[in-house]
């Protein structure tokens, strides 16, 4: 199967009846596909009104070229015009996408023998002997023109640029399997039973669940009046719901709470999920929550000393005695909290990408730190967060809508998209198959990370992200 990275632009080249339309129809959604014969019905009299060629191209171009601002494009037409190529090709490059050539040389007979069967659209024989002449041409100059690939005609299917080379990372976990523990990240709660989703999660080998630290739903995820549950609440609710799997907020702001108080909520938490809690920490950065609610919003410079302050004092407050803590912004005569956590130590978990502070901070006092982005920004910050201290553990939250095959991908991405295109929202929710999922963890795990968080966009994801985390047991 040939894998394009999303969006790109696919030319289909070859004589009449080789089975371009077939294959594209095959392998494409229709509002991916620009026919020539489908424009030669809108501005003439049908597919087959020789009179409208020009304009049918005139529109073909017009539109290929409005497309490949943002939209895989597959151009279904002879391709056989080396300037119309050309300039399908610098344009593509122009607009920094992919741009392959499928080939199909079919044999001359069998081209011919397709022909004749037609009921409609049968090509003048004369015309297409024209078209297998230059065929034979064309075909000689393909690999020579500019694409970024030419493949023979074969199966193929796009995915966000992020599966790209998932195949190969795949078959190695497949052959030899990495250990990769997952976390079911909640981000949102509108419409949501938590019990439910809970449960689902416990159910298809979650390790964890995390909630998001925030009074009011963040930009990036929906509106501020959505319904939004408190994180510790919430917690302590799921903590009686479940049984096996860690819980913690992703991260904590440090700034909402005061931090010997959280220190006595996260021991309370772990004391009553009988020593499930982690204790994730972070910067806070949502200003506009902090204005609504009337909290201050300090600099980052004080939030940082804050943060540092408050990674000291927690392992001081969940360990024995009750001993004074001064730090650089906090000061607590009796660091106490009893009962104590069950865990010898909570895990702390430091979130944020900052190389120069956060990912020092997260090394000096924190068992791992959490970070964001794709493959390449992963792979730096593991080599930094190892210059700093080896032993701190890397883990990584990103999005997964995760499908069982193709058809269900494409179901569950036309579901979700609402008015964004296809290629957007599956690029923005990492949509792919279980396939492709084991093969983007392979190489998280590869790239050092040894806890994968994950949101899910769809409830149907859990059962096909079930099978991604068993490929990592």
């Amino acid at each position: 199967m040939l894998t394009l990275p999303e969006p790109c632009v696919v030319v289909l080249v070859g004589p009449g009846a080789a089975g371009k339309s077939t294959w594209a129809q095959t392998h494409f959604a229709a509002d991916r596909i620009v026919s020539s014969d489908r424009l030669r019905a809108l501005v003439g009299a049908g597919e087959d009104d020789v009179t409208a060629s020009a304009d049918a191209f005139a529109l073909l171009d017009t539109v290929v070229a409005q497309r490949m601002r943002r939209l895989t494009t597959v151009i279904d037409t002879l391709g056989l015009d080396p300037q119309r190529r050309a300039a399908w090709v610098a344009a593509a490059k122009a607009h920094g996408l992919p741009c392959v050539a499928i080939a199909f040389d079919t044999p001359a007979a069998q081209c011919r023998a397709r022909n004749r069967a037609r009921t409609t659209k049968r090509i003048p024989a004369d015309v297409h002997t024209s078209q297998l002449r230059g065929w034979a041409k064309t075909r000689e100059l393909l690999a020579s023109e500019g694409f970024d690939a030419v493949h023979l005609e074969t199966p193929a299917r796009t995915v966000p640029e992020v599966f790209v080379e998932a195949a190969e990372a795949r078959d190695r976990q497949l052959d030899d399997p990495a250990r990769l523990r997952f976390g079911l990240h909640i981000g949102r709660f509108q419409g949501v039973d938590v019990r439910q989703s809970a449960a689902q999660a416990e159910e298809a080998g979650f390790d964890a669940i995390y909630v998001m630290d925030h009074f009011r739903q963040i930009p990036q995820l929906g509106r501020a009046w959505e319904d939004f549950l408190e994180s510790y609440t919430t917690l302590a609710y799921l903590a009686a719901c479940t049984t096996k799997v860690r819980l913690g907020a992703l991260v904590t702001g440090v700034t909402y709470r005061n931090v010997a108080h959280l220190g006595k909520i996260v021991a309370t938490l772990d004391v009553l999920s009988g020593g499930r809690a982690v204790c994730g920490l972070g910067l806070a950065w949502f200003k506009e929550e902090h204005v609504a609610y009337g909290w201050p919003f300090p600099s980052v410079g004080d939030r940082y000393a804050l943060l540092e302050d408050a990674l000291q004092l927690l392992p001081l407050l969940w360990g024995k005695g009750s001993p004074r803590f001064e730090g650089r912004s906090l000061t607590v005569p009796e660091a106490l909290c009893y009962p104590r956590p069950v865990q010898e130590r909570v895990p702390i978990i430091v979130g944020g990408n900052g190389e120069q502070r956060t990912l020092r901070l997260a090394a000096t006092y924190a068992d791992a730190a959490n970070v964001m982005g794709d493959l390449a920004t992963v792979r730096r910050k593991a080599e930094i967060l190892r210059g700093y201290n080896p032993a701190t553990r890397l883990t990584h939250l990103g999005t997964a809508l995760v499908a069982a095959d193709d058809r269900h991908l494409a179901e569950l991405v036309e579901r979700g998209r609402g008015r964004r295109s296809r290629e957007a929202y599956a690029k923005e929710v990492n949509a792919g198959t279980v396939a492709d999922h084991i093969g983007r963890f392979r190489q998280l795990a590869d790239a050092g990370v040894r806890e994968a968080m994950v949101r899910l966009p769809d409830p149907a994801c859990v059962g096909p992200m079930a099978e991604v985390m068993a490929a990592f047991r």
